[in-house]
Formats: C-alpha cells, structure tokens, sequence
C-alpha cells in the first residue's frame, strides 16, 4: 500500500532519496549536472512529501515559494523500483494539495528535456509548457511548465 507523508527537508527518508536522485541525475544531465545541481538545495525546504510502499520510502519530491502566487515542484524522485506504479502522480497530487491549501494560485517546474517520463507525468497531470524561466532562459536543455491550482 502506497501512503505518503508530510514532512520538511530533515527528513532522514527524503535526504536519502535525494542522494539517489542526484546521482542518476549526474549521469543524465552529463557535463550539465553542476549546472543544474546549483539550484537544486534542500536545506531549509519546508515542504517535502515522501512515499512509501510497505513503509519503505520509495517516492519524494518537494515545493518552495517561487513568487508571491506559485511555488516551485523541485526534487521529484521514485525509486526504480517504485516507478510505473502511480507514486509520482500521488506525490505531485499531494504537493499541488498543499499548494492550494497555502492558497497559491499555481505551480511551476523545470525538468530537463532527456527526462522524457517526468515531461510525460507532469504532461499527464495537466501541467502546460511555458516559456523558462529564471536561470533557466536560454537553456537548450530545460523545459518549464506550470499548472494553475484551484483554490477552495
């Protein structure tokens, strides 16, 4: 059974599946990674979910205010062996949850354009492309999207 937490960036479980995260990202991204790494930092994220299957942590990703109305997704991960089974989409529907709960009208992200199943998942749960942002303008490598969020 797939359950998913609330927690911030001590988490131990999200530090570890963080540390996974980066290292496939360093073979993806190649020679890109430094780049990339810079703006990937987890300390002092308040909001980090985490995943787990039969209480082992399998799945996280985290949101930090981008602007006065969107947060930004960052550090979405799922283990090898939890993937294809819709713990990305439970994560990415509890993140936006919170968003909304915190009244933020939308959120953004940037992933790379070799990540062909994260374009797909954010594709799939209604995220549209947008033009980069931030430090991401001009990066051949990134695309951008957001979604807009609606507040109860």
């Amino acid at each position: 059974m797939i359950k998913v937490i609330r927690t911030s960036s001590d988490n131990l479980e999200f530090l570890g599946l963080v540390k996974l995260l980066d290292a496939e990202l360093a073979i993806v991204d190649g020679d890109e990674h430094s780049f990339y790494s810079q703006f990937n930092k987890i300390d002092k994220i308040r909001f980090v979910v985490v995943a787990y299957n039969d209480e082992k942590p399998v799945g996280c990703g985290a949101i930090k205010e981008f602007s006065a109305e969107a947060l930004e997704v960052k550090r979405m991960y799922v283990s090898p062996d939890g993937r294809k089974k819709g713990i990305a989409t439970k994560i990415l529907t509890e993140l936006e949850k919170w968003a909304g709960e915190m009244e933020y009208a939308k959120c953004v992200l940037e992933t790379g354009k070799r990540q062909q199943d994260a374009i797909a998942l954010y594709i799939k749960n209604g995220y549209k492309q947008i033009s980069n942002y931030g430090q991401y303008i001009g990066v051949d490598n990134s695309v951008c999207f957001e979604k807009s969020l609606f507040v109860h």
